[in-house]
């Protein structure tokens, strides 16, 4: 049987900023109220270490994909450009742009938009975060959970690729890595089985993942 949620105690229990003690809760009034009116919880959260050990892993055969098809494509590894200086300050912009992007998509999906979208860091893993306030379809969630690697991972990947720009083709190999968490998340979504005719995708407001909530 999968096991599901989050299960490191020192992420649970890490000290939260006054903005997260609000959210979570406003969070878990929210699911006190959904569970007495019959609905069943599952967390679906996700360990921030787990999710870095993950990256660690996805990053070998993210690498070995993206150089291989380089070299088909360009003939090689052309490396004599050197390593541009733009390179780390684009890196640590495209961190924080992983987080609007997931605020930016999700707030298409939800009532009052941006307004039902939170952001915030865990400063003990200096990990930023998006967190969206409002239930979710599960469509919407997977997308909105997925669309950095699409647009700062896979796309310039493969511009690195069909341009011969190899540290273009970097960015979005690491960017591409820097979305192991989300992976992980979609692929607790995805594995999850529920035969609830109701069911509700909500997205945990301090950690990494989501909660369901079906009857």
């Amino acid at each position: 049987m999968t096991k599901y949620g989050n299960d490191d105690k020192k992420e649970k229990n890490r000290k939260l900023s006054a903005d997260e003690q609000l959210r979570l809760q406003q969070f878990e009034a929210l699911a006190q109220n959904m569970q007495e009116k019959g609905y069943r919880r599952t967390d679906l959260t996700v360990s921030i270490i787990k999710a870095n050990i993950f990256s660690v892993i996805l990053l070998i055969p993210t690498a070995v994909i993206g150089f291989g098809l380089f070299a088909l494509n360009n003939r090689g590894l052309n490396v004599s450009a050197g390593f541009p200086l733009w390179f780390f300050p684009i890196f640590l912009v495209l961190i924080v742009v992983h987080e609007l992007i997931h605020g930016l998509t999700w707030a298409v999906f939800t009532e009052h938009h941006w307004k039902d979208i939170a952001f915030g860091i865990m400063m003990q893993y200096l990990t930023p975060y998006c967190s969206c306030r409002v239930p979710l379809a599960r469509g919407p969630y997977i997308i909105g959970a997925l669309m950095p690697m699409l647009v700062l991972g896979i796309l310039p990947m493969a511009y690195g690729i069909l341009q011969g720009s190899l540290w273009v083709l970097v960015i979005g190999i690491i960017m591409t890595d820097a979305a192991a968490g989300d992976i992980l998340i979609v692929k607790n979504i995805l594995t999850y089985r529920s035969d609830a005719a109701d069911v509700v995708y909500m997205d945990h407001p301090t950690q990494a993942g989501g909660v369901i909530f079906e009857k």
